[in-house]
């Protein structure tokens, strides 16, 4: 596998835990693929708040494309304006009637823009699950903040529910996306309105603040993770709120009454505590929650292109069909 092909693969992706034992170790070829993922780039980029700010300022130079890549054969995609948004919606190319629905959130960091491996499992998504994806290119930090981002988020979200009727909508986000989704929900629900049948969190960002004293130890074993950058992408999305404000740190919400969820992390993952508190606290309020925790899988494991990351996927079709 190439170096080009992985870095398509990716986003920004993680160490820790002791399984029980008689959890089966990573595959042969997930191995392989945390070794590379240690050559890329990406951690480099979160390794200080220098390097997250020159970063910042290299993408406002030369914006990324949030043009559909790597969607796949049989499956249209459509863009419009909602809120001043770019959304796209995909739908199967045999017609799309009585499909269920799919708000999908990138991940990123809130400072990187929706990547062909987002792409490709909304292109999964609709072709396989025969679901109609709606896609917001939601605006990245520091142009945008929390403070707009996660209700303008909760309306689009809103009004999906109205217009899907009787359809099956979830809400599927990852990383930074996931933490969005659950940010969302959250705000949703506050205001009265009504909940999504169920959400997709992969590795979700519930916490900017990283400041678990075990997360020190995964971060050394972390390939492509580090927490100053992490806190740094969580304050430049935070703005003018703390950063432990619930539409930063979700995980510091609400969760009573929410929308079922199905979680995946590894233990690789320099967040994936976050995701073992989530899951405690929702099931504590009664909240249905399928908690996917693996050995030694990185952030994001559930896009990757390793036997792993295919049973995930497989479930997430599964779930959103």
């Amino acid at each position: 596998m190439s170096i080009a092909r992985i870095v398509s693969a990716l986003q920004f992706c993680p160490d820790l835990c002791a399984p029980r034992s008689r959890e089966p170790g990573p595959s042969l070829q997930s191995r392989g693929f945390n070794a590379l993922l240690a050559l890329l780039p990406y951690k480099q980029q979160l390794a200080s708040a220098e390097a997250v700010h020159a970063h910042v300022q290299k993408l406002a130079l030369q914006p990324a494309s949030f043009e559909p890549t790597g969607l796949g054969r049989g499956v249209e995609a459509t863009l419009t304006k909602m809120g001043g948004w770019p959304v796209y919606y995909t739908a199967p190319s045999s017609g799309h009637e009585g499909c269920n629905f799919v708000m999908f959130l990138h991940g990123g960091g809130f400072i990187n823009e929706i990547v062909p491996a987002h792409w490709r499992l909304i292109g999964q998504m609709t072709r396989k699950a025969r679901v109609v994806c709606v896609v917001p290119i939601y605006p990245l930090a520091p142009r945008a903040t929390a403070k707009d981002v996660v209700p303008a988020t909760g309306e689009l979200l809103r009004m999906l529910l109205e217009d899907a009727g009787a359809a099956k909508v979830t809400v599927v986000g990852n990383s930074a996306g996931a933490g969005l989704a659950l940010a969302a929900c959250q705000w949703l629900r506050d205001r009265g309105h009504r909940q999504p049948n169920q959400m997709v969190l992969i590795s979700p960002a519930a916490d900017a603040s990283v400041s678990r004293p075990e997360q020190l130890a995964i971060a050394a074993r972390d390939p492509i993770q580090d927490i100053p950058g992490i806190v740094e992408t969580g304050r430049l999305y935070a703005g003018e709120l703390d950063i432990g404000h619930p539409f930063v740190s979700p995980l510091n919400g609400g969760f009573r009454f929410l929308a079922p969820m199905t979680i995946f992390a590894g233990t690789r993952d320099l967040l994936y505590p976050d995701s073992v508190d989530l899951a405690e606290r929702a099931r504590a309020v009664g909240v249905p929650v399928d908690l996917h925790l693996l050995r030694d899988q990185p952030h994001n494991y559930a896009l990757m292109p390793t036997p792993e990351g295919r049973k995930a996927r497989a479930l997430i079709m599964r779930a959103v069909a």
